[in-house]
């Protein structure tokens, strides 16, 4: 989810984007659902408010499941934050029912995993897969996560909170390295400036802040007029986009949801860059035959069985009502595709048109 000059509205930091619009495409909404990105679980209760028989939940970050452990029991095992490999299902007592899918019961923490794998965590097939992409509202708030960079907190960024952190990736990697991230994955024009900049920051003292790195990066380009995003909106999103492989996460999660989905089954996606949704839209674009030939002299590409049908014939935005009730909203974007009974194929990166990885060149 995009930061935004809405952090001090006062409203609801967790309302699930494009909520309603998503329903009305899926309706009915019935039998089993997976939501990838499941965050403070406004998806799951709005698609079990609307018909859903159970839910899944994915998440890559402990704080989601924490903070679901204190609802999730209102819902009688109809959410179901499922565990990791690593923990099976618990066994019902004697004489007990079993329960499927393998929820979780009483105080047991619930495990982190991530909407690439959400094929061999749903554990069978699926009616219905939502991703919400981007950062979350409860992560973007919580200066303490490094996220935002309008609030002083440690250089962090990571989702999982596992692994190298922002603060790793800024203090370490080389010059070049850098600015091929800020290009690629946040499209800054200045990234070779912006780089060169946090290099020799870092050489004074390690970049440890989330507003010391704002900073370095607002000195290298001109002061916002009114309306306009913060200096450091791009190299921030190709930071956290780096930190936590959302591009390549993204297009693993595509296939993995064509994987689970059954025959008739709803794929919905909502994103919140031209990036993220340029992937998502050349995914079903592929996936239900509808690509342009690139070349019109090239040979036509031999016609394949649609493994998709598309719901929405374009993204769907915002409305008004939604933009009043949440800014946040503003660049979200859904797109909704059903299953066919067509076998699933891979698609290339290259061909989702995944922005280059950048090449790492060595640490200094």
């Amino acid at each position: 989810m995009a930061e935004g000059s809405d952090q001090n509205t006062g409203r609801d930091p967790h309302i699930p984007v494009l909520l309603r619009p998503l329903l009305d495409h899926c309706a009915p909404v019935q039998g089993l659902w997976l939501d990838g990105t499941f965050g403070a679980g406004g998806y799951a209760r709005g698609l079990i408010a609307a018909g859903a028989d159970r839910v899944i939940g994915i998440d890559r970050d402990p704080l989601a499941h924490q903070m679901a452990a204190g609802w999730l029991p209102d819902y009688g095992g109809r959410t179901v934050p499922r565990p990791g490999p690593l923990s099976p299902p618990p066994r019902p007592a004697r004489g007990a029912p079993a329960r499927g899918g393998g929820g979780l019961r009483g105080s047991s923490p619930l495990r982190q995993g991530t909407f690439s794998d959400l094929d061999s965590l749903a554990g069978g097939p699926l009616d219905g897969v939502v991703l919400d992409l981007g950062v979350s509202s409860m992560q973007l708030d919580l200066a303490e996560r490094g996220f935002s960079f309008q609030k002083d907190g440690p250089l962090d960024m990571r989702m999982s909170q596992s692994d190298d952190s922002a603060a790793d990736l800024v203090n370490t990697a080389e010059e070049g390295h850098l600015a091929d991230i800020l290009y690629h994955y946040g499209e800054e024009r200045a990234s070779r400036r912006i780089a060169r900049a946090i290099v020799e920051a870092r050489t004074r003292a390690p970049l440890t802040r989330t507003l010391e790195l704002a900073e370095v990066i607002a000195r290298c380009l001109p002061r916002p007029k009114p309306g306009q995003s913060h200096p450091a909106t791009r190299s921030f999103q190709a930071i956290r986009i780096a930190v936590n492989t959302e591009f390549q996460e993204l297009a693993e999660g595509l296939a993995a949801a064509e994987r689970a989905l059954k025959p008739g089954g709803l794929l919905a996606v909502v994103s919140f860059h031209s990036l993220e949704d340029r992937i998502v839209k050349r995914f079903f674009q592929i996936a239900s035959g509808h690509q342009a030939n690139a070349n019109r002299y090239a040979p036509a590409t031999a016609d394949s069985a649609a493994r998709f049908e598309m719901v929405t014939r374009r993204a769907v935005g915002p409305d008004d009502l939604e933009l009043a009730e949440n800014p946040r909203a503003r660049s979200a974007k859904l797109r909704v595709g059903r299953r066919t009974a067509a076998a699933p194929q891979s698609i290339a990166a290259a061909e989702l048109g995944l922005p280059e990885p950048p090449r790492k060149k060595g640490r200094r």
